[in-house]
């Protein structure tokens, strides 16, 4: 039995053994190295590595509902308005020799109606409380490139903030008469060393989101404003420091204008220039995060440096037509002589961001402007046409209450209110929008106004 035994058991060791050398010369068979995302600090929250790079990339976005009840001036008109925007933000950065290597692009869709008909490119334009609309319960969408730009070292290239602007409607739902535009430039930056910065910068303004060209009228003759020779020129000095930021800016554009007269056809070169500063206090004293800015600016043959665009505003003198034509123009001509007037104006913005809570705020806003156009147009008065002086001035105040019951999540109303003012009378339009001669059944106006609300949920991630 012992032998028997012993047979089994050394037969038994010998086949383990064979198969334990038999498995050693088995391919092995490994799980691949996994590279897991990796959290980049060097560019604040939200940044991570591109797998295989050393490039930190950040996609953030927003969504947006809103909706704006306003005056009413026309039985054809909606008094009220509704918007849903996403936005979409890529942000990525590498460190190199020769500083960051910063690509950014937003990119939004918005669907507006109503009274917000007309401004769904960007977040541009005064939305005219009780502009006359022919048509209701009308809606548009529109695919919007806001931003695409290249940073490297002191140069950005591409579709970016205009480096004119300061104030550019920071805070607030409602947009201010302001410069604020987002077009295609080219600038080069210095910096100083304590917050201190200068930046020279070429910037077209055909691709801006605000209006920067206004064009050129002639009361009786067709004058149009030709070919530029190159872009906008602008310059700005900037310091951001711990109790806030300040900037000195300026602007030169040239326009080619012709004009067909009666005595004088030809075309001449015109300058045009704006300059603009602001401030931007932090106020910790008051509570943590509040911040009032403050801005003044004077264009003289670029209108669009103070955010005036072609049209008035609000109300019942809001837009041209043939009989009335309140139109908001850079430039004029003589048709006799062919001698050209540039329009000049004025703008004051304030605003202040207080935080009652960390988690309730309000913003209190306001902006005051004057135009002296410089130039008369024709407005039919009794049926007879008759030149009238218009130079606006224009009022806009308002306030917001916002509450963030979480991180990234706004939920807010707003009030606005808009005066415009002019030298001279001017038709009125009717319930129709059209606007009859006196004989006829119209009426002058000098003055008008509007108020607007409006309700806001936005979530930004």
């Amino acid at each position: 039995m012992k032998l028997v035994k012993s047979l089994l058991l050394g037969s038994a060791a010998g086949i383990a053994a064979v198969a334990g050398a038999q498995a050693a010369d088995l391919p092995s068979r490994k799980a691949a190295p996994v590279e897991y995302v990796r959290v980049c600090s060097a560019y604040g929250a939200g940044f991570f590595y591109i797998p295989g790079t050393d490039t930190c990339l950040r996609v953030g976005g927003r969504v947006r509902a809103e909706y704006t009840i306003g005056s009413r001036f026309g039985e054809t008109q909606d008094a009220y308005g509704t918007r849903a925007r996403g936005r979409l933000n890529i942000d990525a950065r590498t460190a190199t020799a020769y500083g960051t290597l910063r690509t950014f692009f937003r990119y939004e869709l918005t669907n507006s109606s109503g009274l917000y008909s007309g401004t769904i490119g960007g977040n541009q334009g005064i939305v005219p409380p009780g502009t006359v609309r022919n048509t209701a319960a009308t809606a548009s969408s529109a695919a919007n490139l806001d931003l695409a730009f290249v940073q490297f070292g002191p140069i950005t290239a591409g579709r970016a903030q205009s480096f004119f602007d300061f104030y550019a409607n920071d805070f607030t739902f409602s947009t201010l008469r302001t410069a604020d535009s987002r077009l295609n430039l080219l600038a080069y930056t210095a910096t100083f060393g304590s917050g201190f910065s200068a930046t020279v910068s070429l910037e077209d303004r055909n691709t801006g989101t605000g209006n920067r060209e206004n064009g050129v009228v002639s009361p009786l003759a067709a004058s149009t404003t030709l070919g530029q020779d190159f872009p906008d020129v602008v310059a700005s000095l900037r310091v951001d420091q711990g109790w806030g930021s300040a900037q000195l800016s300026g602007a030169i554009t040239q326009r080619n204008i012709s004009n067909t007269g009666i005595l004088f056809n030809g075309s001449k070169d015109e300058m045009g220039f704006a300059i603009q500063g602001g401030v931007k206090l932090n106020l910790p004293m008051l509570a943590a995060g509040d911040t009032l800015f403050l801005q003044a600016a004077y264009a003289d043959g670029a209108l669009g440096y103070l955010g005036w665009g072609g049209q008035f505003g609000s109300g019942r003198i809001g837009s041209a037509t043939a009989a009335n034509q309140l139109i908001v123009a850079d430039w004029s001509v003589n048709p006799l002589t062919g001698s050209t007037k540039s329009a000049t104006g004025w703008s004051l913005v304030a605003v202040m961001r207080h935080f009652w809570t960390p988690q309730l705020r309000s913003e209190l806003f306001g902006s005051y402007s004057e135009l002296k156009l410089n130039y008369t147009l024709l407005s039919q008065v009794n049926g007879v046409a008759a030149p009238r002086a218009l130079d606006p001035k224009e009022l806009i105040v308002g306030a917001n209450l916002i509450w963030s019951p979480v991180s990234g999540l706004d939920i807010g109303v707003e009030v606005l209110y808009t005066r415009t003012e002019l030298k001279q009378a001017v038709l009125a339009a009717n319930n129709a929008g059209a606007r009859p001669a006196i004989g006829a059944g119209g009426r002058l106006v000098k003055s008008d106004d509007a108020i607007a609300g409006r309700f806001r949920i936005q979530r930004d991630f």
